[in-house]
């Protein structure tokens, strides 16, 4: 269930994070946050410090019975042309 919380913008277009969002999310002062607006949303996200660490396994139980070097070579094979090796 959501729990919204109200937060005021103050006189500079800022809000503060409540206290439970910064606990529940690791949030501490001089992080870096994502901001995104999707239909009608204000998102905000933590900015995860290494982008690369972050994504690492993301989606892997798709890849998990696919063997890589042979999914890239029927790739290529549909490329046509001298790509084909």
């Amino acid at each position: 269930m959501t729990r919204y919380k109200n937060v005021k913008v103050q006189e500079r277009y800022q809000i503060a994070l409540p206290k439970d969002a910064r606990q529940r999310l690791h949030i501490r002062v001089g992080d870096k946050l994502l901001i995104d607006i999707q239909d009608g949303l204000l998102i905000v996200l933590p900015q995860p410090k290494n982008f690369t660490t972050r994504l690492a396994g993301l989606h892997k139980d798709i890849w998990k019975n696919i063997d890589p070097h042979t999914y890239l070579q029927e790739e290529r094979n549909t490329w046509g042309g001298s790509a084909n090796n």
